[in-house]
């Protein structure tokens, strides 16, 4: 999972992945007209001006997708996104390895082919083992934070407990020689490409790891290598001078220099990037979508209008049920306020038609995950409250209260201002709404436990790659429900043909056909109202004066660090 709306808390937010993109200015901007030329972009120093503290600077503790913008500059992983804008850049493509793999077995089984010429920041080549190596660190309790897939996918994953204990390491990973790497799945994963993007998969090598200190100085194998960093303030890096462009065609790799500076205030970075003085006119965000002054200069054909990348990542913003707790045990109370719900006033909540569309499926409306158009309690943008309420008098629940639980900021458009938007929908529709405000930082803590989850409350969900299976997937399958934390099929949903759908569509290995079969699940799960779906996310970013080539990539709706250029 991946949130991240208005100011992402931590480096997974920060470095993350995943999304459809188009650019205003299909030359990525700058001051010069001159075309963009990956062959000689190089030199300069780029500055990245970010809210989220560099928390973690070790691999297997990044949560990842695509292998992330920041991390990804660091670390070669065995496959990564193909980096291009729009449609074209939800699919993954080889980097370590020579292709997106070879399945067998029914897509139990993954073969992997490294490329020559790869090797780390001091010269060493690159081998399977490293990556076998680097995988199974992630596994150690003293390294958690990373994407947890791979202990649920791998053979004998689930009770590995890392090398630091076992050194021999998991037989699911095998490495008949020093360019092979075979994965063994418990179940067929069509989707393992999208997977080998993760920081997980980035290479190792045993005789430099240092534990939980490696992340002090973590072994480049990207085109640049760390020069100094400060946990949660700073980070410095250089070119890496093993890293070449033959063997990585994906990154150009343009400045010299790139200097990253974290904890900021957001109004801050988008001043900055607005004036663009001295160092600051060589600057970009990877967290601050442009603020509330700035959307306003836009479109107005102002200069800033041609420094500014839109882009929309994969991400859900929507109502959860509780299906256990009365009234939302009644399919008749949650399809009234599905027609009660004012998704006009949800988007102005979330600051506008700029950062955020009205949705009325799970799925957001991008090709890669499936997405399906369908409205099966059609109410316009801003809702229907007569046709609510005739539901719910037919329910005999005519003077409905309930409580609705929201984080009790706005920072990831969970709190009082959405909130407030739909009381007010609900109001109109004669229910009367409480609302509970729980803190941000135990939210998920709270809502995710079934113990303690709230009837109705206020969520988000993102894809962790384009792909309708992670995407719906933790909602709607009932082997996800967690009884002792960290749930997120709040609906706690559970039939046995839904959960077989997703065996199958899991197994397929076409992205097209798996695509096709995810839609058509979300749609027929909407039927159900298990949730309100109320907006999909939009992204606004701007860029320095000298920046050039700051186009948003397909997969995460953000420019690419590794293609940016600033001379």
């Amino acid at each position: 999972m991946r949130i991240r709306r208005f100011v992402p808390v931590t480096v997974a937010a920060t470095l993350l992945a995943g999304a459809l993109a188009a650019c205003q200015d299909a030359g990525g901007g700058g001051s010069s007209s001159a075309a963009f030329d990956p062959a000689t972009c190089q030199g300069g120093t780029l500055s990245v001006l970010n809210q989220g503290g560099i928390t973690h600077l070790d691999p297997a503790r990044l949560y990842t997708s695509g292998g992330g913008n920041i991390p990804s500059l660091l670390f070669r992983t065995l496959t990564t996104r193909n980096r291009q804008p729009g449609e074209a850049g939800t699919k993954p493509a080889p980097d370590l390895a020579t292709d997106l793999g070879t399945p067998s077995d029914g897509a139990r089984t993954w073969t992997y082919k490294l490329r020559d010429g790869v090797f780390f920041e001091d010269g060493t080549p690159i081998t399977a083992a490293d990556v076998k190596y680097g995988i199974e660190r992630s596994f150690a309790p003293e390294l958690p934070g990373g994407a947890p897939y791979l202990r649920d996918w791998l053979v004998g994953g689930a009770g590995y407990p890392g090398p630091y204990k076992q050194p021999e390491g998991l037989k699911a990973i095998e490495t008949p020689d020093d360019r092979t790497i075979v994965f063994k799945l418990r179940k067929p994963e069509g989707d393992f490409p999208f997977l080998a993007t993760a920081t997980q998969f980035a290479p190792v090598p045993r005789n430099k790891d240092k534990g939980v200190d490696y992340e002090k100085h973590p072994i480049s194998s990207g085109p640049y290598m760390v020069s100094s960093y400060e946990q949660k303030k700073s980070l410095s890096l250089v070119r890496n001078p093993h890293w070449t462009r033959s063997s990585d065609s994906l990154r150009y790799a343009c400045p010299d220099k790139i200097d990253v500076t974290a904890g900021l205030d957001a109004a801050v970075i988008n001043q900055r990037l607005t004036t663009g003085a001295g160092q600051d006119a060589n600057a970009v965000t990877t967290d601050a979508v442009v603020g509330p002054e700035q959307l306003a200069q836009l479109g107005t054909g102002s200069a800033l209008d041609k420094r500014v990348a839109r882009g929309e990542f994969p991400s859900t913003t929507y109502l959860a049920f509780n299906t256990k707790k009365k009234p939302f045990d009644d399919e008749r109370v949650r399809q009234a306020l599905s027609y009660a719900v004012n998704r006009a006033s949800v988007v102005n909540a979330l600051g506008g038609s700029a950062v955020a569309g009205p949705s009325t499926t799970f799925l957001p409306p991008q090709t890669a995950l499936g997405y399906q158009p369908y409205d099966y309690f059609p109410a316009g943008d801003t809702g229907d409250p007569a046709k609510a309420k005739e539901l719910l008098a037919a329910a005999g629940r005519a003077d409905l209260t309930i409580e609705l639980a929201h984080e009790n900021d706005d920072a990831l458009g969970l709190g009082p201002k959405t909130a407030a938007a739909v009381q007010e929908a609900f109001k109109q529709a004669g229910v009367t709404v409480t609302l509970n405000a729980i803190d941000s930082a135990t939210y998920r803590d709270v809502t995710g436990k079934p113990a303690t989850q709230p009837a109705l409350s206020l969520q988000s969900w993102g894809a962790d790659w384009p792909s309708g299976g992670p995407f719906l997937i933790p909602i709607f399958d009932g082997r996800q429900i967690i009884t002792a934390g960290g749930n997120f099929n709040l609906a706690q949903y559970d039939d046995p043909a839904v959960n077989a759908e997703i065996d199958a569509v899991n197994a397929l290995t076409d992205p097209a056909a798996a695509a096709q079969r995810w839609g058509a699940l979300d749609a027929k799960l909407g039927k159900l109202a298990l949730v309100v779906p109320l907006t999909h996310e939009k992204d606004v970013y701007l860029y320095g004066k000298n920046v050039k080539n700051a186009v948003p990539d397909g997969w995460r709706g953000t420019y690419d660090l590794a293609r940016i250029s600033v001379k």
